[in-house]
């Protein structure tokens, strides 16, 4: 039970970040994307990073969701769902972040 709450909060800080991300502070970003970004791409890529940080917080609460749920009923069905989602979510979220830094930043690394 214990792990599925810190893993319920590790989400919740995700989606803390990305709302800080699409607001325009990427201070919680490598200093490479920081200092790469120009002034007036601030505020765009860090909404796509944001968003893609979200997505991934998401996916990462539903996880954690269905895997309590799981230990209750001892249905492993729930973990097998939250296992697929939290991939699906974790690839949407690292593309999406991805193509901003490649547009933004004309790299990942």
């Amino acid at each position: 039970m214990a792990i599925n709450i810190v893993t319920f909060l590790v989400g919740v800080i995700f989606i803390v970040l990305g709302i800080s991300n699409m607001k325009g502070n990427i201070s919680s970003l490598h200093s490479y994307h920081r200092n790469r970004v120009s002034e007036e791409d601030r505020i765009p890529f860090g909404k796509q990073v944001g968003l893609g940080t979200i997505i991934i917080g998401i996916g990462i609460i539903v996880f954690s969701i269905l895997s309590a749920i799981t230990q209750y009923t001892e249905n492993n069905a729930f973990v097998l769902i939250g296992t697929a989602l939290l991939i699906a979510t974790l690839v949407a979220g690292l593309v999406i972040s991805f193509r901003a830094m490649i547009k933004y930043n004309k790299g990942i690394f």
